[in-house]
Formats: C-alpha cells, sequence, structure tokens
C-alpha cells in the first residue's frame, strides 16, 4: 500500500511539473512574440507555433489530456452515427418556421393593437 501511495506522489508531481511547463511555454511564446515584434512576422510565427506544438504536446501527456483526446475521438464517433437532415428537410423546416414566426407576429400585433385601443377608451384618451 504504501508503494502504491508513493507512485501515486510521483505521477501527481510529474502532472504539476508538466502542467507548469505548459503554461511557462504559453507564456513564453507570447511574451517572445511581444519582445521580438522586430523580427519579421514569418520567423515570429514559426517560433510561436512551435512552442505552441511542443505545451500541446506536453498537455497531451498528463491525465487529462489523454483524458481530452479520448472525449475528442468519442464525439467524432458519435457525430458520425447522427442522421443529418437532407437539404430539402433543412430547406422545409426553415419555411415553416418562418411562416409560423410571422404569423405568431401578426396575431401579437393585432392583441396589441386591440389593447392599446380598449385602454384608450377607458381611460377617454384619443390616439
Amino acid at each position: 500500500m504504501s508503494a502504491n501511495t508513493e507512485a501515486r506522489k510521483n505521477t501527481y508531481g510529474l502532472e504539476i511539473i508538466q502542467w507548469f511547463m505548459v503554461i511557462i511555454l504559453f507564456i513564453a511564446a507570447i511574451v517572445g512574440n511581444y519582445i521580438y515584434r522586430d523580427i519579421v512576422l514569418p520567423l515570429r510565427l514559426l517560433a510561436v507555433l512551435i512552442l505552441i506544438t511542443v505545451a500541446l504536446s506536453i498537455a497531451l501527456l498528463t491525465k487529462k489530456g489523454k483524458a481530452a483526446v479520448a472525449f475528442i475521438r468519442e464525439a467524432r464517433t458519435e457525430m458520425r452515427k447522427v442522421i443529418w437532415p437532407t437539404l430539402q428537410e433543412t430547406l422545409n423546416t426553415t419555411l415553416i418556421v418562418a411562416i409560423v414566426t410571422a404569423a405568431v407576429s401578426l396575431v401579437l400585433w393585432g392583441l396589441d393593437g386591440m389593447l392599446v385601443r380598449l385602454i384608450s377608451v377607458i381611460t377617454n384618451l384619443r390616439f
């Protein structure tokens, strides 16, 4: 049991070091891009891309990084299972929604007009 606890502590310490390195690399990319703004853009862009790639590679080695990759894979699998509507179904649904929206707005406009007239009659105001 002691060896298991020791292994967990070592893994936890390694995780902290990895996340610290990721944060440092992202900060280095941002600050380096600002400090070396006099250097040509393609060179700065290359340096920033390398730093971000290394940071993401380190992040993917952590438990949370591996969980994120697994989540993305599962999400892609689920997206493939979805039966997407055809163009005709999409257009028909959009048309129905537009017609219903217009009809409801006309009904509400009519109710509003009647309520304004009713209130003006009750309060003896003339519009």
